[in-house]
């Protein structure tokens, strides 16, 4: 099979990820911003994982763009840009793609897929989702700190040969009938991503705290029943149905360590994006994750204070780099909650 032209649009923390894992079986093209491509360029790109996979690629060995044009002669485009980006984006390739183009949106959100398809009427557009998490422990070198498997819209689309790159990249595709599902779910386990954020520790140490845990708990359990009241179901993405893990994660430490080892299975120093963004000083991606809930809520006449509060802190937290401690994050969160 003829390898696919694979264009990378917003090569960043996730793009540089995939794009590594699928440069030896693929021909892929890195679009990023500038300042990443420069650091590409001095560098070269080392991609590696927490079960001991590690690749390193010469700048000379990659082809790095900065322009829209350059997804011009992709087969499949991967967009992985930030949500607030992802209407930018999409007008951008809109100038470039050809009719029938693959787009696959591997970005967090439940909209993105929607606003690529209807900017890009003429191409597939397929929503995806990236489970697991990742970290730049150094310049130009990304790395997967947790485990998971892609998942994709299932579609006649999904060439054989793009199966088959990424089936070899050890990335498989996992193609799911109900996407939006999917979505949702990885959104109820992204609410923890502002928690990990506000408390300044590593993935890790956060979850093995349980006021930590238990104000991760609040968040879901809001949002189930949210979700609950506007008929969706979410798909279940860990070894437990979705509306167990609340409970689980508010077991006592050393019950929820034997019965949860699995979540824990996250490299020491591995950190959400958010605690990224707010060390970059950039906005972060909480309204296209707590700030979902508040909107779905309100559309069902709800009120989802304890992630409208999250939401709240996230936006000073953005302006102050506040950090907080887990009792007193997980009182403020009830004292929200019982707000009449």
């Amino acid at each position: 099979m003829t390898p696919p032209r694979i264009a990378i649009y917003g090569a960043g923390m996730v793009g540089n990820y995939l794009g590594g894992r699928l440069h030896a079986h693929a021909r892929v093209r890195l679009i990023a911003r500038p300042p990443i491509a420069s650091s590409l360029n001095e560098h070269g790109l080392t991609v590696s994982d927490l079960h001991g996979y590690r690749q390193y690629i010469p700048a000379a060995a990659l082809d790095i763009a900065t322009q829209p044009d350059a997804a011009r002669d992709a087969t499949v485009v991967l967009v992985t840009v930030k949500s607030a980006s992802t209407m930018q984006a999409a007008h951008e390739l809109a100038d470039v793609l050809a009719p029938g183009t693959l787009v696959i949106s591997f970005q967090n959100g439940l909209r993105n897929t929607a606003d690529l398809r209807a900017a890009l009427p003429s191409c597939q557009v397929l929503a995806g989702m990236v489970p697991f998490n990742v970290t730049q422990p150094e310049p130009a070198h990304f790395h997967q700190a947790s485990s998971g498997t892609l998942v994709v819209e299932r579609s006649k689309a999904l060439a054989p040969s793009l199966l088959a790159a990424f089936d070899a990249s050890g990335l498989r595709l996992q193609q799911h009938d109900d996407m939006q599902a999917v979505l949702w779910a990885k959104l109820l386990i992204n609410l923890n991503n502002p928690l990990n954020a506000l408390s300044g520790l590593p993935l890790r140490e956060e979850l093995a705290q349980r006021p930590w845990r238990q104000c991760l708990a609040l968040l879901q359990r809001e949002g189930l029943q949210v979700l609950q009241a506007a008929g969706i179901r979410p798909a279940q993405l860990t070894a437990l149905p979705m509306h167990w893990l609340p409970r689980v994660l508010s077991l006592p430490d050393a019950l929820f360590h034997r019965i949860a080892a699995r979540m824990l299975a996250i490299d020491p120093l591995a950190r959400s994006s958010m605690w990224d963004d707010l060390q970059a000083g950039r906005r972060t991606e909480v309204d296209y994750f707590n700030g979902e809930i508040v909107t779905l809520a309100k559309s069902k006449g709800m009120r989802a204070r304890m992630n409208a509060h999250i939401v709240a802190l996230m936006r000073e937290a953005e302006q102050s780099h506040v950090r907080w401690e887990g009792h007193a994050l997980l009182k403020a969160l009830r004292d929200a909650g019982s707000v009449a």
